[in-house]
């Protein structure tokens, strides 16, 4: 298993989180949350459209962000997403679920013997 499967595994359960921190920044259309995550990862993640189309449902069903259509001059409309106060205490959650796992998951697979 190569180490790009093991990050897309890992980032996997945690795709609402980081569509949400994007949102905190500012309202935005999917292709731009697309290019958001590729450039905080270092194009280190690629997150595809179905991953990231399915997300948005789901964060806009429980509450966590809400959609408007921009008025675009030219191209077609875009499809805004911005995130809700509930969205950004949800985030706020997350993260700090986050780094409680992580700690745990760091003591409980270091070896205690040269972590490197």
């Amino acid at each position: 298993m190569g180490e790009s499967s093991i990050s897309s595994d890992l980032i996997r359960g945690n795709i609402d989180t980081i569509i949400l921190r994007v949102l905190c920044e500012g309202d935005n259309y999917g292709y731009e949350i697309i290019k958001s995550i590729s450039k905080y990862s270092q194009g280190q993640y690629e997150l595809k459209e179905p991953s990231l189309y399915t997300s948005l449902k789901r964060l806009e069903s429980q509450g966590n962000i809400a959609s408007y259509w921009g008025d675009e001059s030219q191209g077609g409309r875009r499809k805004y997403y911005t995130v809700t106060p509930q969205g950004r205490k949800t985030y706020h959650h997350n993260v700090n679920a986050w780094k409680m796992g992580k700690k745990l998951i760091d003591q409980l697979i270091g070896s205690g013997e040269g972590d490197e």
